[in-house]
């Protein structure tokens, strides 16, 4: 039981919060990340991916719905972010002292767990 309520609090809390970077990309959009993916000599179009990994798969991820593909893709999404974004300045540090990458690297290493540790029993399709 304890296990399955972990696994809810993880598949919440990294959906729920991812969900947020995705609706700011839905109301702004994605010409920055269009920018960062041309900059590194990728086509234009897997911008838009950001869209599957940033609203489509934590809403899979929130709801238990395939969750295990869904954070594997999730997974990706973060993989790409850090590249895209952080790669010439992974050991940078903040003011406070991490280094610039780590949410994205949080989200990356949770995000591994689901697609490990599954979904749990509170979820549709408890797998």
């Amino acid at each position: 039981m304890l296990n399955d309520i972990t696994k809810l609090i993880m598949r919440l809390g990294v959906g729920i919060l991812m969900l947020f970077h995705g609706a700011h990309k839905i109301i702004h959009g994605i010409a920055p990340i269009k920018q960062m993916v041309v900059s590194r000599g990728l086509p234009e179009v897997f911008a838009y991916g950001v869209y599957v990994g940033e609203v489509a798969m934590p809403i899979l991820i929130i709801l238990g719905v395939y969750a295990r593909v869904a954070a594997g893709v999730m997974a990706v999404n973060m993989i790409f972010a850090i590249f895209l974004a952080y790669w010439g300045s992974l050991l940078t540090l903040t003011p406070q002292g991490g280094v610039v990458f780590e949410l994205a690297f949080i989200y990356l290493l949770v995000s591994i767990a689901i697609s490990v540790y599954g979904s749990g029993k509170f979820a549709i399709n408890n797998k």
